[in-house]
């Protein structure tokens, strides 16, 4: 058992029968009254996000959470690959545990997986990615009624918004996260 003083970001906590990733964390002291820790966390199953406040000291279970480097293989039906990079052992991840960072990954692409008792909760991506832009329109000298920007549809089949001057077959550096454009890259 820990305590409400031990909640991180990335902490697993077990709550009612189901797995909770803490997103976000305060300690907070008011002036008058008891001391608090608000929390955002999220459910690993369904993905919900839930704001939750524990009294500074309260009792919490958190869960044992196993974090490893992986190498994302390929698709196998509906279930997505990964090698352990120590071991070579290969798992099946469900596409709900994948989630976003699917738009953002290649073979070979390199994540951090955390698993409870063997089984897959999420994946984490590197801050950010590059990938090469499979198509854009070509950019309009002088167009800014879209502020600059244009739709492109990266390697992955993920459209992103980049400036007017990006080209098709440019490689650019990809937020994981937001899934915002960060700049080109000049291999």
């Amino acid at each position: 058992m820990a305590t409400s003083n031990d909640i991180k970001n990335g902490t697993v906590l077990k709550m009612d029968g189901h797995l909770w990733n803490v997103i976000e964390f305060q300690h907070v002291k008011p002036g008058k009254g008891g001391a608090f820790v608000r929390t955002k966390i999220r459910n690993i199953t369904t993905g919900k996000l839930v704001d939750k406040t524990f009294n500074a000291g309260a009792k919490i279970e958190t869960a044992t959470v196993d974090r490893s480097d992986y190498e994302y293989l390929y698709m196998d039906g509906e279930d997505y690959i990964f090698m352990d990079t120590d071991t070579y052992d290969q798992i099946p991840v469900n596409p709900a545990v994948v989630g976003n960072a699917a738009n953002f990954m290649l073979e070979n692409q390199k994540v951090t997986i955390a698993m409870n008792e063997g089984t897959p909760l999420y994946l984490d991506m590197p801050p950010s990615v590059v990938l090469e832009i499979t198509y854009t329109e070509p950019g309009l000298q002088g167009d800014r009624s879209s502020a600059g920007t244009k739709p492109a549809t990266l390697e992955t089949g993920y459209e992103i918004q980049v400036p007017l001057f990006v080209d098709q077959g440019t490689r650019v550096k990809v937020d994981t996260r937001t899934g915002d454009y960060l700049g080109r890259v000049n291999d």
